[in-house]
């Protein structure tokens, strides 16, 4: 019952409440975004959500667009910028995805909706972290969010989907709330973010 009900239910209030009460900081992060990367404060991009159907993710751009000479983009931690490092640090750039979870294509609490590409590489076991809608954050978040690998990564959504409960969505935002503070695994070891999915070996 929970699941099916009254967690979307539990989204839609706190996703809605949050975003009320989190409005001047977005206001704020949205300005200073808006000049550091040329008028380009968000980013969207397409992921996929419950049961792999695609839907817009909203994020605000903590990179810019610089490219080298031959017109490809720079490396992720070139990009980055100093105020995109704030934001990525201390996780403002997931408020954005509130507006997601509102219009139901996330959840609060669930695995992290990854890239559409990354599709026909999951195993079987693997695929299974799409039977939920995704989340701003999760159990695989709170176990290591970028620092862990990607087996790890799945593992831990796969159990979540398996054990999803009232009770333990109350403790992942709590040990959210813990990390955000003290800003672990933002990144994985010798990257600005997290090396990309290559498949299963």
């Amino acid at each position: 019952m929970y699941k099916s009900f009254f967690k979307r239910l539990l989204d839609f209030t706190a996703a809605l409440v949050g975003f009320i009460l989190l409005s001047p900081v977005f206001v704020f992060v949205m300005i200073g975004l808006f000049f550091a990367n040329q008028g380009k404060p968000f980013f969207f991009q397409t992921r996929p959500g419950k049961n792999e159907k695609l839907f817009n993710i909203i994020k605000f751009k903590t990179m810019n667009d610089k490219k080298d000479s031959n017109g490809e983009l720079l490396s992720d931690s070139e990009r980055l910028t100093t105020i995109g490092s704030f934001v990525r640090k201390t996780s403002l750039d997931e408020i954005p995805q509130l507006l997601n979870v509102i219009r139901g294509d996330m959840s609060l609490i669930g695995p992290r909706p990854l890239l559409v590409q990354y599709l026909p590489l999951y195993n079987v076991l693997q695929k299974q972290r799409h039977n939920i809608r995704p989340g701003i954050t999760g159990w695989a978040q709170i176990n290591g969010r970028n620092a862990i690998s990607w087996t790890q990564k799945f593992e831990y959504d796969v159990w979540y989907v398996e054990h999803c409960s009232f009770l333990l969505d109350c403790k992942i935002l709590f040990l959210t709330l813990k990390k955000v503070f003290v800003r672990e695994g933002i990144s994985q070891e010798g990257q600005a973010t997290m090396e990309a999915f290559k498949g299963n070996d």
